[in-house]
């Protein structure tokens, strides 16, 4: 707590990659950093982005108004070792429940362990004694008890920002104990759903020795005392419903609106992973065409799905998949004036984006597992209240721990999910304002500004 009269520390935030001032991010974590370190001042630590011909220790800064930006090159055995290897082979394939695709190498823990000790050893140097640290995701896990041992007593929060997987799948990772009891190292560990935080209590209680003391904080084994919370990240959802508004008179939007010529569109949009689900949304909208001849000409589905870790085969495979089935389904189904699917394997400005959510009749949000999706919030916030679409969600996305007025499906059920594409095309417009206002208002009070502030609140308090 800050003393009375008391300026308060700086902010610090420690992330793989850093969004720089004058790169276009428009991630929830890019606006929601910025915005907090415009308010109180501070300092955005992480990777550069860059390779160099070997770990390289000189540290890159710039500086934009009360904002330091401090970053550092990896050398390529780093990157392959801790992002590509470790992070991404065998910590997000875990942590979305996919233990089959978990491909463990000591040497790409070794290497995620060398560059989290690097972190450590360059910010350790940068930090005053009353910044307050906030670390995010993954990548990081390790870096607090690291900075401990470097003599750091700082306030340090951690936010995971992909779900946290029972534990009884944690437990299957090699060496787990030396990786994920050094969450007790933060004095605050924050995750998107409760379910999320059963996940980390029973790991802790049960499955390494620890121990829950009154206040709500956990012991660990090393006698270590530490709090852990559910802070559901979101968007700033009046930006986010002003973008849509004004998208619509846009040139862009009205020309792809136009090419519907009167089609109901289906949307998702989402990162080309296997987390997402894409192959069984594909199935289930070839069941809708399959069963309702009705609908054919009628309706359109459009998947944006930009490439991601193009160097993991798992994503070559799943793109090749994707392409294959749409192919198919559009080779049964066209016809010359009407194509089902639109698949489109690029990037759009949110702006953009933000006009297509409000055109589509339906938001199709079909992750196996998310640890939030903020597409599902998005859409939402870009609908016309006067006629809004309908969003189709997956059980297993945090985000429907709170949008549910959703129709909430399982995605490997391809029925149910193509059950609920029909009901939201039929879906009359009384019924969909009603699910709408409900979402909403959630969306408003629960924004990018109260997460944040939230969790701060619950690290300095």
């Amino acid at each position: 707590m800050t003393r009375p009269g008391k300026k308060p520390g700086r902010l610090v935030v420690v992330s793989n990659r850093v969004a720089m001032p004058r790169q276009t991010a428009t991630g929830g974590l890019a606006s929601a950093m910025r915005a907090a370190l415009q308010e109180r001042g501070g300092l955005w630590f992480g990777w550069s982005g860059k390779l160099a011909a070997q770990s390289a220790e000189e540290l890159h800064r710039l500086s934009d108004g009360p904002i330091d930006y401090v970053t550092i090159d990896l050398s390529r055995a780093d990157h392959d070792d801790f992002y590509a290897g470790f992070a991404n082979r065998t910590l997000w394939p875990l942590f979305h429940y996919r233990p089959d695709l978990v491909d463990y190498q000591r040497s790409h823990l070794e290497g995620y362990l060398r560059v989290n000790a690097v972190f450590a050893d360059e910010l350790a140097k940068l930090l005053e004694p009353d910044d307050i640290i906030w670390v995010h995701d993954y990548h990081l896990i390790p870096l607090a008890a690291m900075l401990r041992e470097r003599g750091v007593r700082n306030r340090i929060g951690f936010f995971l920002h992909t779900p946290l997987p029972a534990a009884a799948l944690l437990i299957a990772l090699p060496k787990h104990r030396e990786l994920l009891e050094t969450l007790a190292s933060y004095d605050l560990v924050g995750l998107h759903t409760a379910r999320d935080l059963r996940a980390l209590e029973d790991y802790f209680l049960h499955e390494v020795g620890g121990a829950m003391r009154p206040g709500g904080r956990l012991r660990a084994a090393n006698g270590r005392l530490f709090r852990a919370g559910v802070f559901p990240i979101s968007i700033d959802t009046a930006e986010v419903a002003d973008v849509a508004r004004k998208a619509m008179s846009e040139d862009a939007v009205r020309e792809f609106k136009q090419s519907l010529d009167g089609r109901d569109l289906i949307i998702g949009v989402d990162r080309l992973d296997y987390s997402k689900g894409l192959a069984q949304r594909f199935e289930a909208f070839a069941h809708v065409l399959e069963r309702s001849p009705a609908l054919h000409s009628h309706v359109t589905l459009l998947q944006i799905a930009p490439p991601s870790r193009g160097a993991v085969p798992e994503y070559r495979l799943i793109r090749r998949e994707l392409e294959r089935m749409a192919g198919h389904i559009n080779g049964k189904f066209a016809t010359p004036e009407w194509v089902p699917i639109r698949y489109v394997n690029q990037s759009f400005p949110h702006s953009l984006l933000a006009g297509y959510y409000r055109v589509a009749r339906v938001g199709l949000v079909t992750p196996l597992r998310d640890g939030m999706n903020l597409v599902a919030k998005e859409y939402v916030a870009s609908q016309d209240p006067k006629n809004p679409g309908v969003l189709v969600l997956s059980r297993f996305a945090g985000a429907a721990q709170e949008l549910t007025e959703a129709l909430l499906v399982n995605p490997a059920d391809t029925v149910e999910v193509a059950d609920a594409l029909e009901r939201a095309l039929a879906m009359p417009q009384r019924e969909r304002i009603a699910r709408w206002r409900s979402m909403m208002d959630v969306l408003q009070r629960h924004d990018l500004t109260a997460w944040r502030n939230a969790f701060l609140h619950a690290l300095t308090g």
